[in-house]
């Protein structure tokens, strides 16, 4: 057996050699590896994870109810803008007060064209937090991400689900012609006539302003959505008329 020892050699220097020789062939572009599998495979994993929360949260618990495809291609891609950019900046090592301006910049984004509703803006922030921490959470383990996820999923469903949150009646205004029957003795036909014409399951109305020159008052009609049926939301519901 060789003695490198005896001969002079200092093992400990070749192996540091050898090693540096190995890092330095591996293939890179300006100190830029070409390819580093563990940081993809990261990469990946947390990107699906990441995309099939708040895929969920807004398909079957915005989307369902509300039903506007235009928030939920914004709260799609804001989920996908925010994973990758916080992710990757994390990546070369930023500090943590910068990756939280960033979250407040985006957190705070109004659109000039349209104002965004309350419940929107609820969704937005919740998309945009989810994000920041699946792009952040590096430390921790993966059953405590997971369980985070997790809670996000159970609170939206709770607040959104009727058994437990009892929600806002929807109603519609309506352009009413038959002014005759809106004496509070007609009560009862003016509620028959109005569930007849419009189908609903009127619960109650109220009686807005009166125009005895057109013969017409405006009506606010409050019903229950039938069984299995959602309440989807438009641009042109519940339009509150100046006059009314």
């Amino acid at each position: 057996m060789i003695n490198f020892d005896e001969l002079g050699i200092d093992t400990t220097s070749v192996i540091e050699k050898l090693s540096t020789a190995t890092q330095h062939s591996s293939l890179d572009f300006l100190g830029i590896p070409l390819f580093d599998s563990q940081s993809l495979m990261q990469l990946v994993l947390r990107f699906l994870f990441n995309l099939i929360v708040c895929w969920a949260i807004i398909h079957f618990l915005y989307y369902k109810k509300k039903g506007q495809r235009d928030y939920y291609f914004t709260f799609l891609l804001f989920s996908v803008t925010i994973f990758l950019l916080i992710f990757l900046l994390d990546n070369v090592k930023i500090q943590m007060g910068f990756a939280l301006g960033l979250f407040a910049i985006f957190g705070m984004i109004r659109y000039r064209t349209e104002s965004i509703p309350i419940r929107e803006m609820t969704y937005l922030f919740m998309i945009i937090g989810i994000s920041v921490i699946n792009g952040l959470a590096m430390t921790v383990s993966y059953a405590e991400l997971f369980t985070t996820n997790f809670l996000f999923i159970l609170m939206t469903w709770l607040l959104e689900n009727n058994r437990f949150l009892k929600h806002d009646l929807p109603y519609k205004i309506i352009l009413y012609e038959k002014i005759h029957l809106i004496l509070p003795e007609r009560k009862d036909e003016l509620m028959e006539d109005l569930k007849k014409r419009t189908g609903l399951d009127i619960v109650k109305f109220e009686i807005g302003n009166i125009d005895f020159l057109r013969d017409v008052t405006y009506i606010k009609v409050y019903y229950n959505l039938y069984e299995n049926e959602d309440f989807h939301s438009s641009k042109f519901d519940n339009i509150k008329p100046t006059d009314f």
